[in-house]
């Protein structure tokens, strides 16, 4: 893939969505990008648990976590077997925790924030529905990239 820089995409292609700020990069690889897969969930990361187990294909599972501040979404277990099985990255609106051991796993990872605290396991959340948050709508087979800059967001394949 080639390198992705936030800016230059959206210098070269005005029609990108860019996601509001706020969102923090604590992956160990800083600039990804890929096909959206969406999961909707509340502090319950049954579905990412889930998800992350399956073949990623390259692609980036951008979770609505509905920006809560009281569970984590993603630690450093579900971290290491998105890495293993392919995945680009995560994007979360919500919590990551064990943040030291994320940073070191070959995988992008955005969230809000940190908390020690980790998600309830109720088996509940949706897969593969649109997601609105900080501006942006998020739909499945859609593109998102994402650097240290900001996220974009585009119906097509950029880089």
């Amino acid at each position: 893939m080639a390198t992705i820089i936030t800016p230059d995409l959206c210098d070269e292609y005005p029609e990108v969505e860019v996601v509001a700020p706020g969102f923090n990069n604590y992956g160990g690889i800083k600039a990804f990008g890929g096909e959206i897969v969406t999961v909707k969930c509340f502090e319950d990361n049954s579905v990412v648990k889930e998800q992350v187990g399956l073949p990623g294909k390259g692609r980036v599972m951008v979770v609505d976590g509905g920006g809560s501040m009281r569970h984590a979404l993603l630690g450093d277990m579900l971290a290491e077997k998105a890495a293993s099985n392919g995945w680009a990255g995560l994007i979360i609106y919500g919590c990551v925790r064990d943040v030291d051991e994320i940073g070191k796993t070959d995988l992008g990872v955005q969230a809000l924030a940190t908390y020690p605290r980790k998600s309830e396991k109720r088996g509940l959340g949706d897969l593969d529905v649109p997601v609105t948050f900080h501006g942006v709508t998020f739909r499945p087979g859609h593109y998102v990239y994402a650097d240290n800059n900001g996220i974009v967001v585009s119906q097509r394949p950029l880089v």
